[in-house]
């Protein structure tokens, strides 16, 4: 579990995405061998992911933050309704089975993956003013999506604020700051929705378990501030591509899980 961490926080650093996307399936297989409720293990993999996102999203934060690259207007301006998205997705999150959770998780990973194998940074990216209305749709939308997947929304997010024409650096440091926002109110989501249904997991609070918590955050917090400094020293499309890669085995592993449902 430990080793996963190292990842976790790198990939969260360097790609702003909060590194639930190693998080959550890892996390699922190991409560899988843990015994635990089939019924309800995908949610508290999701719920944990949640909690160890919070500390890891600061510490990428605060370092992107020494290099300039976090936007706090677009942070406070278009969070707001990422995190209103966040707490509509966890409710409905908490009303999807196990099987339907997978499915949501392996299918929205798997157009993440062909976000990241075809995009590319433009050579000088030249930053256009958000609406309303596009904050509005675009950040309730992430918000949404990111919630049944246990994920800071910087998969999401960077795509977004590169298409309004922010450098690369700028929309990962600002997607990991905004990726704060979304842990909070998912895992208070996930904490009272476990409390409600009143999951029988040892060491848990609602859908976080703790030891799991306490395992990763000290490494991934770490980790998450190597990234983010390599951000600013490395082809960042040739680990776009890497990335998407990546997702597309998660995903393929995902549904296949699924089918054995």
């Amino acid at each position: 579990m430990s080793l996963t961490a190292i990842p976790v926080g790198f990939f969260a650093g360097l790609l702003g995405i909060g590194g639930g996307l190693i998080t959550v399936p890892v996390l699922y297989y190991i409560f899988g061998n843990f015994g635990f409720d089939n019924s309800f293990i995908m949610h508290l993999a999701v719920g944990t992911s949640f909690s160890i996102i919070i500390p890891t999203s600061i510490a990428s934060t605060l370092t992107h933050m020494k290099y300039r690259a976090v936007n706090l207007e677009i942070v406070k301006s278009y969070g707001i309704f990422v995190a209103f998205g966040v707490l509509i997705g966890t409710i409905f999150a908490s009303s999807l089975k196990t099987a339907e959770l997978i499915l949501f998780f392996s299918i929205i990973t798997l157009i993440l993956s062909f976000n990241f194998l075809i995009s590319k940074e433009k050579r000088e990216p030249k930053p256009r003013k958000i609406n309303l209305i596009s904050k509005i749709i675009l950040g309730s939308s992430a918000g949404f999506f990111s919630a049944p997947m246990g994920i800071g929304g910087g998969v999401m997010n960077t795509p977004i604020l590169r298409i309004f024409g922010y450098p690369i650096n700028v929309a990962i440091g600002t997607s990991a700051a905004i990726g704060f926002l979304i842990a909070v109110v998912g895992t208070v989501g996930f904490v009272i929705s476990g409390k409600y249904l009143d999951i029988k997991a040892p060491f848990s609070l609602g859908f976080v378990y703790l030891p799991a918590f306490l395992i990763f955050v000290p490494i991934t917090t770490f980790m998450a501030q190597v990234g983010a400094k390599v951000v600013h020293k490395v082809d960042k499309n040739l680990l776009g591509k890497f990335f998407g890669v990546f997702l597309l085995l998660i995903s393929a592993r995902l549904f296949f899980e699924y089918l054995s449902y």
